[in-house]
């Protein structure tokens, strides 16, 4: 079950993870055999994840060995339980795993409505308040440490999530879209660019390029001579390593002054979120047959944000795994063969084995188009 909907007389226990239906409305969910577990995380295709989420049990009604206990916090607005565990620490699944869901449900309410995390990480509601706050006037409840029963109107045990950082207004219960999201994180951060406008290729200022810089793995190891290629051609360059994007807001003003990101394959090109409608990313693929998972994850999403999405695909001589395997190894004449080996290959050699040293010249030529399609003569 992905998310569990309640309405009538819901009592809610942190400590002991338990939500009770005492009476439900008609279309409320009870649970057939009285008691169901819930994890309030989107990922339940992938069991390992949800071992790290804490599961609910919902229990329906009274019986002869459970008795509801008494409210002791009553509340007149509706509750939303969702987890803060998972793979949170990760920007990419912050946003698509919890963030986008958790407006995707919690919207509607206009701030009238309780959020109550489980798995409750104080360092993440704390990176993520000026979001939190747009949601809900009320403090986040720690679901875990909680011992009082919260009596609410109605319960949501569950986020709605459609996809991999994308919303499906076919599927959004109030046909929300990408582009509303992207809305209520620039009003969230208060964020000043709506839209990149075309700058002047005669006059200043110039137009503005983000690259976001890794430094353990798929980081590009010429980096400087990227920054001066893209320099060269026309950009403002704003270089981004790990330390830039500890401040979620400072940085999202940085992103959002910026009309176009570049960035290797990896968690921060979800930062996307911040670009201003009509924004160009351009994501780096790593060697190994990687262009489909890479484009599933940030090339897909790209066109529903307002957005536009360019690659650049590395080639054999561009990676350092030259350094570790021979040219005859599968590495280079079969990298198919060791996808079929299961992920924990390809994030082993694709993904955490490998940095980028860019072609500079190639890297130079796209550059150069780019900057032809954010400027004007």
């Amino acid at each position: 079950m992905d998310i569990c909907a309640m309405e009538g007389d819901v009592r809610m226990h942190g400590k002991s993870a338990t939500v009770y239906v005492v009476a439900a409305s008609d279309d409320s969910y009870r649970p057939v055999n009285g008691t169901v577990p819930i994890g309030p995380y989107p990922r339940k295709w992938e069991i390992p994840t949800m071992e790290m989420v804490r599961e609910i049990t919902i229990r329906s009604g009274a019986t002869d060995t459970v008795i509801p206990p008494q409210c002791t916090a009553t509340h007149d607005v509706p509750a939303v339980v969702f987890s803060t565990g998972g793979y949170s620490r990760n920007f990419y699944h912050a946003m698509t795993d919890i963030i986008i869901p958790l407006y995707n449900t919690a919207r509607e309410y206009d701030g009238r409505v309780q959020l109550v995390a489980t798995d409750y990480s104080r360092e993440w509601v704390s990176k993520y308040r000026h979001v939190l706050a747009v949601l809900s006037v009320y403090p986040v409840i720690d679901f875990d440490a909680d011992d009082a029963v919260h009596c609410f109107p109605s319960v949501h045990v569950g986020i709605e999530s459609h996809e991999e950082l994308g919303i499906n207004p076919a599927l959004s219960r109030n046909g929300y879209t990408m582009m509303d999201f992207r809305d209520f994180l620039r009003s969230a951060y208060s964020l000043k660019r709506s839209r990149m406008t075309p700058a002047s290729r005669s006059s200043r200022p110039r137009p503005r390029l983000v690259i976001m810089l890794r430094r353990h793995s798929r980081a590009i190891t010429n980096e400087a001579e990227a920054i001066t290629a893209a320099s060269e051609v026309g950009f403002e360059v704003v270089a981004a390593g790990p330390e830039a994007v500890r401040d979620m807001a400072q940085f999202a003003e940085v992103v959002n002054s910026c009309d176009v990101m570049v960035g290797v394959h990896g968690a921060g090109l979800a930062n996307m979120l911040f670009l201003p409608h009509n924004g160009t990313v351009v994501q780096i693929i790593p060697w190994g047959e990687m262009k489909w998972p890479c484009w599933h994850e940030f090339g897909r999403p790209v066109p529903d944000m307002g957005l536009r999405y360019v690659e650049y695909e590395a080639m054999a001589e561009e990676t350092t795994l030259k350094e570790v395997y021979p040219r005859d190894h599968a590495v280079f004449t079969d990298p198919l063969s060791i996808h079929k080996q299961g992920f924990h290959m390809v994030w082993s050699i694709f993904l955490d084995g490998q940095n980028v040293t860019l072609d500079i010249h190639r890297f130079r030529g796209l550059m150069h188009q780019i900057y032809q399609s954010v400027t004007i003569t």
